[in-house]
């Protein structure tokens, strides 16, 4: 037996997703993004309820309840990982329950893109699920232990994020709501909206391309809505772009930035004005 050695060729001929998070404060439009792309192979996996915007668009949308409904849906897209050992989440054995429970998952190869909103609401769902168990209890007592309850909150949704974002041949978008905040000086700084803080700081690593959608002001000119790219921005927003493609501010359009990031068939054909 040989090392299962990838050729540079081979490689290239590999059919690649984009893995990115997008996130921006309440109202700016994230939702609003799916109308960019193509929603004949788009999955919206609506965690948040909150599909208002989006309502006549036309693509398929999941709405997972529970914790355990999200790691279902993990593990049907990104399918076993022959790493872990049966009874552990995302494991062959965890594969085999939930196709017995929701079916073949050959229904979903025909997404190429899978819309998650949002990470925040996907966090709010772990930490109730993580509170129920062994761990959130301490041993002594028996009484609840948040520590031990965010500690496994941080390690459920590390694995959840890497398990979907080694989907190869899909585009991921996580979605996420930004909060201000100010430190001790009295400086702004900007971070994602969840429980704990453990996903927040791996997030960025996890994934390709963290893009803000901010409001900006240049000047003495009207604020406009924007996306921004580049770690290295003048703001301060959570930003990175693995890709080198983009420029510093993009326009607030996802599927115009997936063609630039050579991922034109995720785009809408006709995408409508963006508001």
């Amino acid at each position: 037996m040989t090392l299962p050695i990838i050729t540079a060729d081979q490689r290239l001929t590999e059919v690649r997703g984009v893995k990115g998070v997008l996130v921006g404060r309440w109202g700016l439009g994230k939702t609003f993004q799916l109308w960019t792309l193509n929603p004949s192979t788009t999955l919206f996996v609506d965690i948040e309820a909150g599909d208002l915007a989006v309502k006549d668009w036309p693509g398929d949308s999941l709405r997972p309840r529970t914790w355990e409904e999200c790691r279902d849906i993990a593990v049907l897209l990104g399918g076993p990982n022959p790493a872990l050992r049966d009874g552990q989440p995302f494991s062959q054995d965890h594969y085999d329950r939930a196709r017995q429970r929701y079916g073949d998952p050959a229904g979903l190869e025909k997404y190429r893109t899978i819309f998650l909103d949002s990470i925040t609401v996907a966090g709010r769902l772990c930490l109730q699920w993580c509170k129920g168990q062994p761990q959130a209890f301490s041993d002594r007592a028996n009484k609840p232990d948040m520590r031990g309850a965010y500690g496994l909150m941080g390690q459920e949704m590390v694995a959840w994020l890497t398990h979907i974002q080694h989907t190869r041949d899909k585009h991921i978008w996580f979605v996420g709501i930004l909060d201000q905040r100010t430190d001790e000086f009295n400086r702004k700084f900007y971070e994602l909206q969840i429980d704990g803080s453990k996903t927040g700081l791996e997030l960025p690593g996890i994934v390709d391309e963290v893009i803000t959608l901010a409001e900006i002001t240049n000047g003495d000119g009207p604020p406009y809505r924007a996306f921004v790219c580049h770690t290295a921005n003048p703001w301060g927003f959570p930003a990175k772009d693995r890709s080198g493609r983009l420029e510093l501010v993009e326009p607030p359009d996802l599927g115009q930035l997936m063609r630039k990031l050579g991922a034109p068939e995720a785009a809408a054909p006709n995408p409508p004005p963006l508001h």
